[in-house]
């Protein structure tokens, strides 16, 4: 475990035959899993036997599961542990004395190169492929509970959006057990969105003895849920990111009201979404949405990332030889306020235009307005009308 550029313990990453673990911080508070991430077998098993249009259907893997599984938890700053194989060669996410742990007919197709399976080559494949990812869970839970944060495990699935000629009309589910301290909190969040059919236990039940959460969210006493996310919502790039800035928000809202824990990159301030505006120390007016504080890890990137495009634009306008200071100056404060705007959303934090020109004016917009943006003298206007002309 090595520390990161702000001197946080930093969980590595790691490439292995049957998993990959995605770096993050180790006091990030949240541990994200992604049981069937791919639809890949090893060499010596070819597909086992499968075409390719079965290997692209949900019984080789969750569709869309992996994208949001990395892009969260890279917006998360957290670890993740990904499977690398099929789950049709052995599924994680059970008990490996599940009678589905191999299954032989998988939603009406059957699976050749599990059809003789015999006890030796099921040993095989749980000493290789099975065991190892749950050792790798084990260690990055270690690890993190070195740093004395005690991870939420969140564990990252999709289904189809019929079964059985049955359309699913939940968009999202969240599946849990006997532990309600992370999925409460989920539930409520997402059925606060307002435009989502949320599934409580659905399209399937959370209370699975053996299963991955029962391993190591149960057994070792942390709080944990499992997310499914309706297969069509994230088939394409869009709806992988929609998803995850959604669920980026509301895992950053828990961490921090439910467990005490307060994200790298975090945002505290006056948003409504967010929170009482008491909770933040000063109350919102005219329904802006302002920024009072931010964690000073993130600043440094969102200042990196609004310097970048300046430099960026700077460099691409050579066609501007001269402006007046009175105009530059007012075309630095739009425009690094849009950019640090932009740099906010890319980490997936909401913050308004009003938002952004508090923090690069150092004041809320109407009171810099009020304090500076006096009616120009005649000298002041007549210079601003004769430099209109070179205005980008």
């Amino acid at each position: 475990m090595a520390d990161d550029p702000t001197g946080a313990p930093r969980i590595e990453a790691v490439e292995h035959d049957s998993y990959c673990i995605l770096p993050g911080r180790a006091d990030a508070g949240v541990i994200l899993l992604c049981d069937h991430a791919g639809n890949a077998f090893p060499p010596a098993y070819g597909t086992l036997g499968l075409p390719p249009d079965q290997l692209a259907r949900h019984i080789a893997y969750d569709i869309g599961a992996a994208q949001v599984t990395r892009g969260l938890a890279a917006a998360l700053g957290a670890p993740a542990i990904m499977t690398r194989y099929s789950r049709l060669l052995i599924d994680p996410n059970r008990g490996a004395d599940d009678p589905t742990l191999i299954m032989r007919l998988s939603d009406g197709a059957v699976i050749p190169g599990n059809r003789r399976l015999d006890a030796a080559e099921r040993e095989h494949r749980i000493r290789h492929y099975y065991e190892p990812y749950h050792r790798a869970i084990d260690g990055v839970i270690d690890r993190c509970l070195a740093t004395g944060v005690r991870p939420v495990l969140l564990s990252m699935h999709s289904f189809t959006e019929s079964w059985k000629a049955r359309p699913r009309p939940w968009h999202v589910g969240v599946l849990w057990g006997e532990d309600g301290r992370l999925a409460g909190p989920l539930l409520d969040l997402l059925y606060a969105v307002g435009d989502l059919i949320v599934g409580d236990n659905e399209p399937y039940s959370g209370h699975l003895v053996g299963d991955c959460m029962w391993q190591h969210g149960t057994q070792r006493g942390l709080a944990h849920a499992l997310i499914e996310i309706r297969q069509d919502l994230i088939r394409d790039a869009a709806g992988q990111s929609a998803w995850v800035q959604r669920l980026r928000r509301i895992v950053a809202r828990i961490l921090r009201d439910n467990f005490g824990q307060r994200l790298p990159g975090a945002v505290e301030g006056r948003n409504a979404e967010m929170g009482d505006a008491a909770r933040a120390g000063a109350a919102c007016t005219d329904g802006e949405v302002v920024m009072t504080k931010i964690d000073k890890a993130l600043v440094t990137e969102l200042e990196a990332a609004a310097f970048r495009k300046l430099v960026e634009h700077l460099r691409a306008r050579t066609d501007v030889q001269n402006i007046d200071l009175m105009n530059l100056a007012g075309f630095c404060r739009n425009c690094l306020a849009n950019w640090y705007q932009e740099a906010a959303s890319a980490n997936g934090i909401e913050l308004t235009k009003e938002g952004a020109r508090e923090v690069i004016y150092g004041m809320p917009y109407k009171e810099w307005q009020a304090k500076y943006q006096t009616e120009a003298s005649s000298e002041k206007q007549a210079a601003f009308a004769k430099a209109k002309p070179h205005q980008h």
